[in-house]
């Protein structure tokens, strides 16, 4: 809507009352009136802008609306602003527990799940309410998401034991809703790649492999009859449990890195069930910690894990270099944003021995829901070129890539385009 320099919404503007001539015109030219009445229009508006002199609504809420635009207006209120009776706006939870904790519940009761963990996050970054969460009845408040448990890790060490036990718990039921979603298709997935890359020469008929089988008999083509004598069958086999994969995983745990740190510790976890695969997993930032003795429970993996710091992705692979046995039945997964502060051409020479001796290796920028966040380019493009592209990646993704690794075939990239 169009406002007016005296903050009044203008005489012509669309959202003023419609006109029996107005409602004429608008059927007569085949479109059906707005569904959503002027008062409604009006209530919505007033809650996106705050309720400022200058808003241009005339809106006044009661009951429920008022309620939430006061939990909106403690988070997202302006200092410099007046509400409609002269009041002072300002953002703001205070400093005290109880009237955060009073907030959490609030908006627990207005908004829906999605919107409660945006508001929450939110709240941690504008208003600096981090140091509460090491209380724990502020923890049992908040609604547990993958970005809430990697604030939590980040205050691990400033964390009292009297909040550590309620972290865990809070930790624990994210880690196990991350295992519902994931464990099941990874499973299936992986299980199907790994039977895929166990080759036979007498499958049977639904085993066949008609790609490769076709690849393998060109030369027994037949021009005459335009057909194909296949002598050698190539074939899908069934993986053994003694046939294992090699999988590590190598995060990086900066700061920048919490949710990717999160998803991994849970993948980790999954991937280390299955007896076909023999998986690793690795954090590091300055220094290199293994945590594989720690994969049963990803819990203790996270709380295992120190975010922050620096970067020194050269150590780190080094030392998953060094605990490689058999590269070509081994996958390396680099999790990093790639800002390396260890010695660059020693890290892509790794890489590179890597590659030639075998091992199948994928760099991923993020392991999340959030897109490529900040990275070297010049060192994503150093990586491209040694035949290991650096993109970003979905959990809902992680599985296919894993796959089309283990199977040694052209990893699915997505498009960023």
């Amino acid at each position: 809507m169009t406002i007016e320099p005296n903050g009044q919404p203008s005489a012509t503007d669309s959202s003023s009352t419609p006109t029996t001539s107005d409602t004429a015109a608008t059927l007569s030219l085949g479109h059906a009136p707005d569904p959503v009445p002027v008062d409604e229009r009006l209530r919505r508006w007033r809650l996106v802008l705050g309720g400022d002199a200058a808003d241009g609504t005339g809106c006044v809420l009661g009951g429920r609306d008022a309620a939430m635009d006061g939990a909106l207006a403690a988070l997202y209120g302006r200092g410099d602003g007046k509400g409609p009776a002269g009041r002072e706006r300002s953002a703001g939870l205070g400093a005290s527990a109880p009237s955060v904790a009073r907030w959490l519940g609030d908006i627990r009761t207005y908004f829906p799940s999605s919107v409660v963990q945006v508001m929450q996050r939110d709240a941690i970054d504008r208003l600096g309410l981090s140091t509460l969460l090491l209380e724990p009845e502020m923890l049992e408040a908040v609604e547990a998401d993958v970005h809430l448990v990697g604030t939590l890790l980040s205050l691990n060490k400033a964390m009292p034991e009297t909040t550590k036990e309620t972290a865990r718990a809070v930790v624990r039921k994210v880690v196990e809703d991350l295992e519902k979603r994931l464990a099941t298709r990874t499973r299936a997935t992986l299980t199907g790649a790994l039977d895929r890359s166990a080759r036979i020469n007498r499958p049977r008929h639904h085993d066949i492999d008609w790609n490769r089988t076709i690849s393998a008999n060109l030369k027994h083509y037949l021009p005459e009859y335009r057909t194909i004598v296949p002598e050698r069958l190539v074939g899908y086999g069934r993986a053994s449990r003694s046939v294992k994969k090699e999988v590590v995983l190598c995060i990086d745990q900066s700061g920048s890195m919490a949710a990717s740190v999160v998803y991994a510790s849970v993948f980790g976890a999954v991937l280390a069930s299955m007896r076909s695969i023999d998986t690793r997993l690795v954090v590091f930032d300055t220094a290199v910690v293994d945590l594989t003795d720690q994969l049963d429970d990803p819990v203790d993996v996270l709380f295992g894990t120190q975010l922050g710091g620096g970067t020194d992705i050269n150590r780190a692979l080094a030392y998953c270099q060094s605990q490689i046995t058999r590269p070509a039945e081994t996958v390396v997964v680099l999790i990093s944003d790639l800002y390396e502060g260890g010695i660059r051409d020693e890290m892509l020479k790794r890489v590179a021995a890597m590659k030639a001796s075998g091992v199948q290796f994928v760099t991923l920028l993020a392991l999340s829901d959030e897109g490529a966040p900040a990275y070297d380019r010049e060192h994503a493009a150093a990586l491209a070129a040694l035949g290991a592209p650096a993109f970003a990646c979905t959990p809902d993704l992680f599985p296919e890539v894993m796959a089309a690794a283990i199977e040694k075939r052209p990893l699915p990239i997505p498009d960023t385009a």
